[in-house]
């Protein structure tokens, strides 16, 4: 049932020809309360045209129009509000949402593959908090494409080659040893890179030694590879218990070091095309006509950059998957580096190039300070997940003692509300990391949605077995405002698909449970009477659309708390 599209057609019947569809859906606002009506059309943009003041367009209209379908349409100053038929709207939403279960929502906006460059951290390092948020974020956006039709691919394009390994090596050759490695991998590969970086302000020639490594490894030298190989092979373990702990499931590791042998291609081709360019002995693209600064290619020493392979992964994942849209989650700060990638595929003949979308977002900063794994400034995102658990633990042994798989369930909140903290933050937003924020479990949290769906399944195992199948016409004017919100979600996940934005989903979830606690406080739901059914089938309701909501979140929900 779409009611806006049922107001569309009306309007459309009274309003001049050349005012569209498109421009009416647009216009329709939701009055602040329901005693205003459910939905409003101003008539402003009407006055010059009508030559009226928008009160008396206003008045006018309502007169013309036909209410067929409607509670009643009323004029109010400038506005002509529509008040929805409850009676039917409830009936037709209530069975819409019990028939359609978990595929409440789904849509076909698009089909095709949808590659997304996602959480990448670099190898021999932990993952910190400043990772968590292009997994969640990238996670989201594919179970929310994937319930608008499209074929995500997840991809973590590991941070896996580079100089830092010819560091790694170093540090590892001086200072480690294999029995503290294979004891405890991360944390001490991590020891060994932070006292390089120490130890190199007082002796530069370390980063020379680096360098050497490094080359060794370009080259092919046996030691090299085979010291690279465990590092990596060490640290995708590690990296695999945070995802599973998350969640997150990946199609594709392939990092950079996948890109080696595919560089070459890419630099045949800008020079075949003569975009490349000599710039102080480097190689550079010159974007100068686009006001960005040089791509630069190739360094004075003949080493490749990030932009190099990354030309390389948009061409290998444009004839791999034959992408409709490719995206990239990544900080904001690389704004400028996505801008040039695409300039240069441009450039390179490749049309494609407009496919492509940086999904930016802000930072995580810890006292405002940037996290920095170099620098040893980091909060580790497994410490984060286990107090976060042990804080869910220590409230479920508070207020339910007795309570089936404690620890599950405390892994399921604790590691929700991470998540959840998280997405409902717009994207672009930075935000400083507080961790009694980031788990606490009133208010405006995921344990609030959380408990609101376990609440509203205590019912219905109250209520026994119901037959859903009659009349669902529900007279309960509490249930209004849920009603109404629960006939919303296929909007609000069109939205969040259109902008790739997970917090349009979380806070339509805190905003339902919001007004589902509003309406169970004020209503007898089990009260044996003729309503008794609606009102049950809207608990059902809610729980299917708060599951669904949590879900494209990667949030799971219990069923106690």
């Amino acid at each position: 049932m779409n009611s806006k599209k049922q107001i569309v057609e009306a309007l459309a019947k009274v309003l001049p020809a050349e005012i569209t569809a498109e421009q009416i859906t647009k216009l329709i606002e939701k009055p602040k309360t329901s005693d205003l009506g459910d939905y409003a059309f101003p008539t402003f943009i009407l006055a010059k045209t009508m030559h009226k003041a928008p009160n008396m367009i206003a008045e006018e209209l309502v007169g013309q129009m036909d209410q067929t379908g409607f509670e009643k349409i009323v004029n109010t100053g400038a506005y002509i509000n529509f008040f929805l038929d409850k009676a039917a709207f409830s009936d037709a939403i209530l069975k819409e949402v019990l028939k359609e279960q978990d595929n409440y929502g789904n849509q076909n906006e698009g089909s095709g593959n949808v590659p997304i460059d996602m959480s990448s951290p670099n190898i021999a390092k932990p993952m910190s908090m400043g990772h968590l948020r292009s997994t969640v974020i990238g996670n989201s956006i594919a179970k929310i494409l994937t319930k608008l039709g499209y074929s995500p691919i997840k991809i973590n394009h590991l941070g896996d080659w580079g100089t830092q390994f010819g560091k790694l090596i170093v540090g590892y050759k001086m200072w480690g040893s294999k029995e503290d490695v294979e004891k405890d991998p991360i944390n001490n590969l991590l020891k060994y890179y932070v006292r390089f970086h120490k130890e190199a302000e007082e002796k530069p020639e370390l980063d020379d030694e680096a360098r050497a490594w490094f080359k060794k490894m370009e080259d092919g030298d046996k030691e090299a590879l085979a010291l690279w190989t465990w590092f990596r092979s060490l640290s995708l373990s590690e990296f695999q218990k945070i995802y599973t702990r998350l969640g997150v499931e990946f199609d594709s590791f392939n990092g950079e070091a996948f890109y080696n042998d595919k560089m070459d291609a890419v630099i045949d081709t800008l020079e075949e095309k003569n975009l490349l360019k000599e710039s102080q002995g480097a190689e550079i693209v010159d974007l100068s006509d686009l006001d960005l600064s040089p791509a630069l290619i190739k360094k004075t020493d003949g080493a490749t950059l990030y932009i190099t392979r990354d030309l390389a992964a948009a061409i290998y994942r444009k004839n791999t998957y034959n992408f409709v849209k490719s995206l990239y989650v990544v900080g904001s700060e690389q704004s400028e580096h996505f801008k040039k990638l695409k300039a240069v595929l441009k450039m390179m003949g490749y049309d494609w190039s407009d496919d492509i979308h940086h999904i930016e977002f802000g930072l995580i900063t810890n006292g405002g300070k940037k996290l920095s794994t170099r620098k040893g400034r980091v909060i580790l995102l497994e410490n984060v997940l286990n107090d976060a658990v042990d804080l869910a633990k220590k409230q479920i042994e508070e207020k339910n003692p007795d309570l089936k798989d404690k620890d599950q369930v405390a892994e399921s909140v604790g590691v929700g509300a991470v998540v959840f903290h998280d997405l409902k933050n717009e994207r672009r937003d930075s935000f400083d990391f507080n961790l009694e924020e980031v788990v606490r479990f009133e208010g405006e949290t995921g344990p609030y949605v959380q408990y609101t769906n376990a609440r509203a399944l205590s019912i219905l195992r109250k209520a026994g077995d119901v037959d859903f199948d009659g009349d669902l016409t529900l007279a309960d004017p509490e249930a209004w405002d849920t009603l109404k919100m629960i006939q919303e979600f296929p909007e609000i996940l069109s939205r969040a698909g259109r902008i790739y934005e997970p917090s349009v989903i979380a806070k339509y979830a805190l905003k339902l449970a919001k007004s589902f606690n509003q309406y169970y406080a004020h209503s007898k739901i089990l009260t044996e009477d003729d309503g008794r059914v609606a009102r049950l089938a809207l608990v059902k309701s809610v729980t299917i659309v708060l599951q669904i909501s949590l879900a494209l979140l990667g949030v799971k929900a219990p069923e106690e708390m």
